[in-house]
């Protein structure tokens, strides 16, 4: 394996995901309306995000988190915490709302809005890091090359979305130059073109007849750890490759059943999915680990 190997993890809560909040087919509009309307618990990622810290001090591993900013406002001292014990904080949006519609691919705002809502999140984030914030994460992995354009122009020097794969294609561009290793992707567009000063870090994929999508996350929750394995020392023969997961993946609490068009997206999580982890970090220790801002060029 000639690759190095990074860590990424997405903090986000329950009501994130489109389903439950801030996309086309969502019960709310948004996390304010969430907020303003919901009544139960909210909070179940502060005690996984505690659990997914200490497996990541067991492997010595230093980890790049995408976090949602405004879990800084309504989870004090979480994001602290991943801070104190020196790990990267990237951003994962404002309120982790989609960019791009899932269907159609088309914006669902403005190049504007969405720079003025990122930067926003991004000096929330720099302001509980102390540092200067420079990767980004689509919510939902839902982006578009007028994104990037976007991010560089608000400074950022990285992104860390793109998915290369024959299951489904959550991007606006077909990433036909694409593969699984980082690459300076082209203006307002997602393919592999000249030196820039930004980088695209795709995802990690199993090519065999198809390419299947092998980073982690749901990919791990559903299909396991051969796939995800045999994907990632794959992908790390073609150069730097991604892992990544969510601490709700290993949560062991039941979340409130509402939510629009998926309604078995949790019924796998919890221990077993956080012995999968285990299994990845430890097959993987003796790969060269870097968290992504300390990566060349960066």
């Amino acid at each position: 394996m000639r690759g190095s190997f990074s860590v990424t993890v997405d903090i986000e809560d329950w009501y994130h995901i489109p389903s439950v909040c801030s996309s086309p087919y969502a019960v709310y509009r948004s996390v304010n309306e969430f907020f303003e309307k919901w009544e139960g618990r909210y909070d179940f990622l502060t005690e996984p995000t505690n659990r997914a810290l200490k497996i990541l001090d067991e492997f010595n591993i230093t980890a790049t988190f995408f976090v949602v900013a405004d879990t800084v406002e309504h989870y004090p001292g979480l994001i602290e915490s991943i801070v104190e014990r020196g790990h990267e904080l990237a951003c994962h949006g404002l309120h982790h709302a989609c960019k791009i519609d899932p269907e159609t691919k088309e914006r669902l705002m403005s190049s504007e809005e969405f720079e003025q809502k990122t930067l926003f999140a991004k000096k929330i984030l720099e302001k509980i890091s102390g540092e200067r914030i420079v990767g980004y994460r689509a919510p939902n992995a839902l982006v578009g090359g007028w994104m990037l354009d976007s991010l560089e122009r608000i400074g950022f020097r990285y992104d860390s979305s793109v998915s290369v794969n024959s299951l489904y294609n959550k991007t606006d561009s077909s990433l036909k130059t694409v593969s699984s290793s980082p690459y300076y992707p082209v203006e307002n567009g997602l393919e592999a073109g000249d030196d820039r000063n930004f980088i695209e870090f795709p995802w990690a994929y199993y090519q065999n007849v198809l390419k299947i999508p092998a980073s982690g996350g749901p990919i791990l929750r559903f299909l396991g750890v051969p796939l995800v394995l045999n994907g990632l020392i794959q992908s790390l023969k073609r150069g730097h490759t991604i892992f990544y997961f969510h601490p709700l993946d290993i949560s062991c609490t039941r979340f409130p059943s509402i939510g629009n068009n998926r309604p078995f997206y949790w019924c796998m999580k919890g221990k077993f999915v956080e012995r999968r982890i285990r299994h990845i970090l430890k097959n993987l220790n003796n790969v060269n680990n870097l968290c992504l801002r300390d990566y060349p060029g960066i």
